[in-house]
């Protein structure tokens, strides 16, 4: 150990998120991508939940119906997702939109993240949920299957389901999304360093590698 080494800046990054937002896994992936790139630095990684669609039923909608609801219609949809799923292949990123049947309710979901915190596994099962969802089409509003998702990230998918049966978590999943509001965050993703610098949307890694730098910067001036 090098005794004169400057101690490592220890930044906190947190990530505003839906898991039912595609831009989101994009801009997840090309932020730990970005922080894999920075070993000059530590971070502490908080996965804060944002819910795009609030109102939507607790079991989901028929893909098609959120589509026009959404979109207007499916041609317009179709455009958007070849459009997203060109981005996503560069980023190492399988987008399925054909396979998705329904859109979720994303609140359980977030609710699981939430319960993976507590063992140590948050950023593994939000990598494991949004490829359930947007590579493999499966429902993750389902309680089955966030189970075996838990399941696949080394949780008891029994302690989970029993988990998500209940109501533990969901206040506290809507007062982070109203949390979010009140701090101006209308659109994810979101990523907020060292509480004080935000930039929005799936940005490009030089570009959050410049936000890192100046909070760097900061945080060996305090």
């Amino acid at each position: 150990m090098n005794i004169l080494a400057p101690p490592k800046a220890r930044l906190s990054v947190e990530i505003v998120h839906d898991l039912v937002c595609p831009w989101c896994f994009l801009g997840v992936r090309r932020l730990l991508r970005t922080l894999r790139r920075r070993p000059d630095l530590l971070f502490d990684l908080t996965w804060r939940p944002f819910l795009l669609n609030p109102d939507m039923p607790r079991g989901g909608m028929a893909r098609p119906d959120y589509v026009v609801r959404k979109f207007g219609g499916e041609d317009r949809a179709r455009r958007l997702y070849a459009s997203i799923a060109e981005i996503g292949r560069a980023e190492g990123v399988s987008f399925r939109f054909d396979r998705i049947g329904r859109t979720p309710s994303s609140v359980d979901a977030h609710r699981l993240v939430r319960f993976a915190a507590r063992h140590g596994c948050a950023d593994a099962m939000i990598e494991a949920l949004f490829s359930t969802y947007f590579t493999d089409g499966h429902d993750i509003g389902d309680l089955g299957v966030l189970a075996a998702v838990a399941g696949s990230c080394g949780l008891d998918s029994v302690a989970v389901r029993r988990f998500l049966v209940g109501d533990e978590d969901t206040d506290a999943v809507h007062a982070d999304n109203l949390r979010a509001h009140r701090l101006g965050i209308n659109g994810v993703p979101c990523f907020v360093v060292a509480g004080r610098h935000a930039i929005a949307g799936a940005q490009e890694p030089e570009v959050i590698e410049r936000l890192l730098d100046v909070a760097a910067v900061e945080a060996t001036e305090y």
